[in-house]
């Protein structure tokens, strides 16, 4: 099933048309452009069943009683398809009895119009079904973005064993690790080193005492004694 990107312009919605009477496709063709839908038809279930090879309809309209593969049979085939399977379909019938009916909810089925149908009626149902799939195929790909972007985040929680000399972090697994090389493998983060001044000072004395030592003569540099050096 093709996957609706919400950013993206909605394409007009497609409706596949099974039926073998022509005067039934005629007429159903008639009314679903008014609406501005685009409209495939076929004759019959086996070239319905060629057709789903080749495009993903929005919907499809199916009637019953047809030569070679009638309505109940290509239904189930569809459901067999992992990418048409969601497709909904609504059967367009003059076979009114509930044991028919329920035999076409049992194979998945979203809706039926009994023939003669209601133009009215028809466009309705239609409009009603297309507008559940496509809020379902968005709801689909917003789930798929959530459960990208939660697999990239790497969230650190809880207490971390830490020891109290190196700063060495322990993992689940009992390996003490430096902490940089710990957060970088649980976060999205990654390190600049620099020395703070109590590393520069136990560290590298001489640097630091230079460092200090420029920095508390500049420091003791009057306002005066500063304008008096730059005229």
């Amino acid at each position: 099933m093709d996957i609706i990107d919400p950013n993206l312009p909605e394409k007009t919605p497609l409706i596949l048309v099974v039926d073998d009477i022509p005067k039934n496709l005629e007429v159903i063709g008639n009314i679903l452009c008014l609406e501005n839908y685009q409209i495939s038809v076929a004759g019959d279930g086996q070239k319905a069943w060629n057709i789903l090879q080749r495009i993903s309809p929005d919907l499809i309209l199916l009637d019953i009683m047809m030569p070679t593969v009638d309505g109940y049979t290509l239904c189930r085939r569809i459901k067999t398809m992992e990418d048409k399977k969601d497709i909904p379909i609504i059967f367009v019938t003059a076979k009114t009895s509930p044991d028919d009916l329920t035999k076409g909810f049992e194979l998945g089925a979203v809706d039926y119009i009994t023939k003669p149908f209601n133009a009215a009626e028809l466009s309705a149902r239609v409009r009603t079904h297309i507008t559940l799939y496509r809020a379902k195929k968005r709801n689909e790909f917003l789930i798929g973005e959530l459960r990208t972007a939660l697999g990239q985040v790497k969230k650190l929680s809880g207490l971390l064993p830490i020891c109290s000399g190196c700063k060495k972090i322990r993992d689940d697994q009992g390996y003490w690790n430096q902490v940089e090389a710990y957060i970088s493998a649980h976060a999205d983060v990654r390190f600049s080193h620099g020395i703070c001044p109590s590393c520069i000072r136990t560290q590298y004395p001489d640097l630091a005492n230079k460092i200090l030592g420029n920095y508390n003569s500049a420091q003791t540099l009057s306002p005066a004694a500063d304008r008096q050096g730059k005229s």
